[in-house]
């Protein structure tokens, strides 16, 4: 199955953190917190504004994101959680 966001809407692929501290600590599963970075896998069209005029995303396919822990509809294809949010829910985008 492939989904197509619609509107201002982005599909986040959650990226795992680490499961180890600097110091070498393991950090069991029950403990961790959810990733709060993904990496954006499909983006929509765009908003239309009041004249009806189309507003491109500044996001793309590939990026690297950061966003809240508890941001965006949780959705599960093919086995893999995906996530579905705004553009508005992302914070910003993390440079290489």
């Amino acid at each position: 199955m492939k989904l197509r966001p619609l509107h201002d809407r982005v599909i986040v692929k959650r990226i795992e953190s680490e499961t180890k501290t600097a110091s070498g600590i393991v950090i069991p599963d029950n403990a961790a917190e959810k990733p709060d970075q993904g990496e954006v896998l499909a983006v929509g069209p765009g908003k239309k504004n009041d004249k009806g005029d189309l507003i491109a995303l500044n996001i793309k396919v590939g990026d690297r994101v950061l966003f809240g822990k508890y941001s965006g509809q949780t959705v599960k294809v093919d086995g893999d959680e995906l996530l579905v949010m705004k553009e508005d829910d992302l914070f910003a985008v993390v440079e290489k």
